[in-house]
């Protein structure tokens, strides 16, 4: 990853951080994106290595375009995107309720979309342009509760097979498939589960990061499950 420009959306979460921190460790230079206002002395603040854009709304195009264009002057490029924003929600189908499904497609996948749409004229001009999606195992067999998320999951992986195929021979595009991720608030949602079989944010880092480098252009529309003890 060594001085290749990267985009890490959702980066104020845990997973983001995780991602981020593994990424400058490895040398590259990173672009911090998030819905949430950044706070004073966001996470690596070094603005000759990162970029800390917060209260960017990616599910609304002008506003991914305006994040990225801001990237492309700040750094002089893009290589890699990786689509972390998103959200979970559990909720079953009989009692539940179709703004949950219209917020789950938001966050997970048209931020992803709206990313994808807006980094892709600026990864086509790098020699090995890399996207990297979050999806989900609980996309492939879902559980009670999990329709809205998984079928928000899924369309990740569709996207993800898709613009593989799109851009093949231009652009890699993957996606990992974590299963339970061990992030506090997981935790705290299920404080009576087996927290050591959990994905350790900094495990699913590292491959979000290998799909993200120059060792894996041999990989294109992978869907790499990343499920620990699960």
């Amino acid at each position: 990853m060594d001085k290749r420009i990267v985009v890490v959306t959702g980066a104020f979460g845990s997973l983001g951080r995780a991602v981020v921190g593994r990424a400058l460790e490895q040398g590259a230079l990173v672009a911090q994106v998030d819905v949430s206002e950044a706070r004073l002395g966001e996470q690596h603040a070094d603005e000759a290595r990162t970029l800390v854009l917060g209260g960017v709304d990616l599910a609304d195009a002008e506003a991914a375009r305006a994040a990225f264009a801001r990237v492309d002057s700040h750094f002089g490029g893009l290589d890699a995107l990786l689509n972390i924003a998103g959200g979970f929600a559990w909720q079953t189908v009989a009692n539940g309720d179709l703004a949950t499904w219209d917020r789950m497609f938001a966050l997970n996948l048209r931020t992803a979309v709206s990313a994808s749409m807006a980094a892709l004229p600026f990864l086509e001009k790098s020699a090995s342009g890399a996207i990297v999606n979050v999806g989900a195992l609980g996309a492939v067999k879902a559980g009670v509760g999990m329709g809205a998320y998984a079928a928000s999951k899924a369309g990740i992986a569709k996207l993800t097979e898709s613009l593989a195929e799109e851009f093949k021979g231009k652009v890699t595009v993957n996606a990992v498939l974590p299963s339970i991720i061990d992030t506090p608030a997981n935790r705290a949602d299920m404080p009576g589960a087996d927290f050591g079989k959990w994905v350790r944010p900094e495990d699913l880092a590292e491959a979000i990061l290998f799909l993200a480098s120059k060792k894996s252009r041999a990989i294109t529309g992978a869907l790499l499950p990343v499920t620990g003890g699960v």
